[in-house]
């Protein structure tokens, strides 16, 4: 059976099932239908659903063409009926993984895909999870539900843990994507990780193998958690900067000339996306259970839930050096993206900084040249507000939150009374610097 399977993977007659079509499964099902193979999509989102079977896009990672021309050929399709998993050989799992509102692991997604996978499972299955979670859940969580069915794994299905690993944003020209970003692979067995590996080389350059599907999963976190600590690392040390009337984005930058045991992170308004906010604190609520406290996550994670509270003050500070105070104030947000250059919110800190300035009063618009709408931390549907000449000239503070690079730096200092400055965005305009306030 196990050479039957490799056999169908390598002359990419295995139909991929991918289940989620969020910023994960999107780009790895375009991915995977690229290298050769047929590939069906899940989602509970009746939406997305329809929005691929059109061939549209609706996410910058995989352009609008090569979707339509994937969907026109046959390459890809998508379905909200989960009885269909039985048609397909290979299953990957790339549903979110969030934190509750009190800040404890949200697998519930996983579990409802594992349980579909069950009702659906049949000899021959390869089943991979990508979503970030604890060390454990695929032979805890996913394990149990496919056993149940009278099937042993490693002889007549495999199950392994692969996490993923993408940069939202990114393009072939630019930077790392799914193709050329090494791919981690760990089994609940030497055969599961032996079929995973080899479905993963038919569409990465490089398949890295591991010895389990928890040590996989804990390099993920691994990963994430080093981004934090040293993102934190940054935030307090700009922080204390601020105090000590030093420049922290000219102090970073000369520390970055050194040629070795230095790998420059830099602060900001607060930390946003779909893993570093959030992963670490899987490892900490796991960490619980073998009597450990991760003391350097948890107090990473302080130092960067202080920064929009700081970016706050930084507003207050503008706006008094205008004779003007926050109640009252509008104030302009530049951003609402996580990150430079896309349309993902998820996690933003931009949220934060809204919450806060109006609790204080302060009239509170959002620009963002990839987004249109979205939906605050409250519920509430919002709109983003066009950035124009008058809207710059008239608000009281302007506040870089997200540094995309459509927007003109020197144009909106020459224009604004102040502003706040949370990604060193202005770092090359020359005119009014009077005016910036750095983070």
């Amino acid at each position: 059976m196990q050479q039957e399977t490799i056999l169908r993977i390598e002359s990419h007659a295995a139909l991929v099932g991918i289940i989620g079509l969020g910023y994960v499964g999107v780009p790895l099902a375009a991915r995977a239908a690229r290298a050769g193979f047929r590939v069906l999509g899940f989602d509970v989102d009746a939406t997305r659903v329809a929005r691929i079977n059109r061939g549209e896009s609706y996410t910058l990672d995989v352009p609008g063409e090569v979707m339509a021309a994937l969907v026109r050929e046959g390459r890809l399709s998508a379905s909200d009926d989960f009885t269909r998993l039985r048609e397909c050989d290979v299953i990957l799992i790339c549903v979110p993984t969030p934190l509750d509102r009190h800040g404890q692991p949200d697998i519930s997604a996983i579990e409802r895909a594992g349980d579909a996978i069950a009702a659906a499972l049949r000899p021959g299955h390869l089943i991979v999870l990508e979503s970030t979670t604890w060390p454990g859940t695929t032979d805890e969580v996913l394990l149990p539900r496919c056993a149940a069915r009278g099937l042993q794994v490693g002889r007549d299905f495999w199950l392994a843990f692969s996490p993923e690993r993408i940069d939202p944003g990114q393009t072939n020209s630019q930077g790392w994507t799914v193709e050329n970003t090494p791919k981690v692979v760990g089994g609940v067995t030497p055969q599961c990780t032996e079929v995973a590996g080899a479905f993963y080389r038919q569409i990465v350059q490089r398949v890295v193998a591991v010895s389990s599907a928890r040590t996989a999963e804990m390099t993920k976190l691994v990963e994430n958690i080093f981004r934090n600590v040293n993102i934190a690392l940054v935030n307090e040390l700009a922080l204390l900067c601020d105090r000590m009337g030093l420049n922290i984005w000219e102090i970073l930058d000369a520390a970055a000339t050194k040629p070795f045991a230095f790998m420059k992170h830099t602060p900001g308004p607060g930390l946003g996306g779909h893993c570093i906010p959030l992963d670490p604190f899987y490892l900490s609520w796991k960490a619980r259970e073998y009597d450990f406290h991760t003391r350097f996550i948890e107090l990473a994670g302080h130092v960067n839930n202080e920064m929009p509270y700081h970016v706050k003050t930084l507003i207050i500070r503008a706006l008094n050096r205008r004779g003007k105070s926050l109640n009252g104030a509008t104030v302009v947000l530049l951003g609402v993206a996580y990150k430079p250059d896309i349309d993902d919110y998820r996690e933003s800190p931009v949220f934060k900084i809204m919450a806060l300035l109006e609790a204080e009063g302060a009239r509170v618009l959002a620009v963002d040249p990839h987004i249109t709408t979205f939906v605050d931390h409250h519920g509430r549907e919002l709109q983003t507000t066009p950035l124009s000449d008058e809207l710059l000239g008239a608000a009281d503070c302007v506040a870089i939150i997200t540094n995309h690079s459509a927007f003109d730096y020197e144009r909106i200092v020459r224009l604004a009374s102040v502003v706040v400055d949370t990604r060193n965005a202005t770092r090359n305009v020359r005119e009014g610097r009077d005016k910036i306030v750095l983070l």
